[in-house]
Order: C-alpha cells, then structure tokens, then sequence
C-alpha cells in the first residue's frame, strides 16, 4: 500500500487544527507518570520515532511501547499530542510547524501567516520543553532556485531571533522531489546548506532525512561527514519502498548510524518507515541496528 507523509497529514485530525492560525500555546505538562526512559549507550546519538508512520495505533499505545524499546522521542505531533508521550517520560523531538510540505517559505506571500506562526509555534515548544520544530521550503511552482533561497532566508530571518531567544531550533527538512513529493524545492543537500548559511543562525539547521537524500542524491555517509555541522536532525527509512531498514533494501544502517555517531551528533535519530511486518517488532529491530 502506498502511503506518503502527505496521505498519513491529511489524515490526522491534528493537521487541521495546525493550519488553522493562529496558534494556540499549548498548556505546561504534567510531571511524567513513570521513569523516563534510559538513554542510549554513553556518548551516543538519541532514537526517536515518527508518529504518521503508526497512525492506526492510539498515540498512546505508541508511547508506551516506544519507552518498551528504549526511545526517548514520538515526534511530529501537534501541541495536543505532547503531553500524551510527555507522561510516558518521553520528549517530541521534532515538533510540527506552521509550514506545509506543499506550500512553504519559498514565497513571500505565505510569510504574513508563517512568520507569525512559527514564532508562536517556537514559544509553544519552549514552554513544553521541546528542541526542534519542523519547517518546509515548498514546491518550486515553476520558481528558480535562487529565488526560492532568498525567499526563505527573507522568513528565516524573522523567525531565528525567537528561536535562539528560546532556544529551539528550527529544521527545514530534505526531501526527494522524485517519488513522494514531486516539485519540492528543498530536495538536495546543497540547497539546504546555502539557505543555513544565509540564514547564519545557531538555531536554523537541516533535518537530513537519509531516505529521501538516497533517492535524489545517494553517497549518504560522505554527505553526512561533510555537511554535518548544518545539520541538526536524522529520518530513516528504507529504500525503495520506505519500509523497514533491514536487509532488504539497499542501505546499510549500522554504518550510517556510525558516521553520524562520530560526527558528534547528540540529538536524535528517527525513524520514519512504514512497517510492513510487526510494526513494534519492526520499530525494536530498527533501533537494534542504529543502536552505536
């Protein structure tokens, strides 16, 4: 079955409430109910999971088996959802924003709603104690590249003094504009890397999602090596497909994982495949092998 990011968004009742401005701050969380959860091996990045991934299971299923199996992190929810993965002693590691993987930061007419929006949306994951908060470029829509960077670093620029005040860092995410998400401007790394550079903020940085840079670009862990200090954030998935990381598909993570390990990364690593198999069995196994 085919199922894009976009599909499982549309789906949730959450994306709605999202889109709607402006954004609400949501309420402190409560004290978690139980231990949080252990880290990983000392020195070592974090594991997380992406929530649209699972979204037949109740989110608080999910939590609770993703404490089970060692995560810290559901991420991409709503503020709503926080406190529910909050009180399994779990963080949102990267929270949704107030862009759209379609229609984003590339065009100035969006910016009067965005700008605004992200900046709420930053204050929100402060006050709940979240580090990252998601942004997109947009489709191209017939737009040149350069226009569209210059687009972005304009909002950017507006944005990351509430973010470093806050200190929450906003990613904009890679994605392949060849399969799941035709005409996406911000689809090769050295796109993403300019806009950081332009944007010339602690607190701006990319989500580098290996699935999609496999796709458009391949040559991951050299990318990784080379670009890392632009980059705050990882997605997994396995390619083709988008399904489990494991034998069959033509990445191999355990190397992966080790250069970002010896990149010095210390935030998170998600994994965002579509489990075709047990999905927790599946989720287990995923964090076995990125586990360095």
């Amino acid at each position: 079955m085919k199922i894009t990011r976009r599909d499982a968004l549309k789906a949730m009742a959450g994306t709605a409430a999202l889109a709607a401005l402006p954004l609400g701050r949501s309420e402190a969380p409560k004290a978690p109910t139980d231990a949080p959860a252990e880290a990983g091996p000392p020195g070592s990045f974090r594991h997380s999971v992406c929530r649209w991934c699972y979204q037949k299971i109740p989110l608080d299923d999910l939590a609770r088996e993703a404490r089970r199996i060692g995560l810290e992190s559901v991420e991409l929810l709503d503020p709503a959802e926080w406190p529910v993965v909050q009180k399994h002693g779990l963080t949102c590691a990267m929270a949704n924003g107030a862009t759209k993987i379609p229609e984003g930061l590339n065009r100035i007419e969006h910016h009067a709603v965005m700008v605004p929006g992200m900046i709420e949306r930053i204050g929100a994951c402060a006050k709940a104690g979240l580090p990252n908060v998601i942004c997109f470029s947009g489709n191209r829509g017939g737009m040149n590249d350069e226009l569209g960077l210059a687009n972005c670093a304009v909002a950017l620029k507006q944005i990351v003094g509430e973010a470093e005040k806050r200190k929450v860092t906003v990613c904009m995410e890679l994605l392949n504009s060849k399969i799941d998400h035709h005409d996406y401007m911000c689809d090769h790394t050295a796109w993403g890397v300019e806009l950081v550079k332009r944007v010339g903020s602690e607190r701006f940085k990319l989500l580098y999602d290996i699935y999609h840079m496999q796709i458009m670009e391949g040559d991951v862990i050299r990318t990784i090596r080379d670009n890392h200090q632009y980059i705050a954030h990882y997605h997994t998935g396995g390619v083709p497909g988008r399904h489990e990381i494991d034998q069959g598909q033509e990445l191999y993570y355990p190397a992966i994982a080790r250069a970002i390990k010896e990149t010095g990364h210390r935030g998170f690593v998600a994994q965002e495949f579509l489990p075709a198999r047990d999905p927790f069995k599946s989720l287990a196994e995923a964090v076995t092998l990125c586990t360095v």
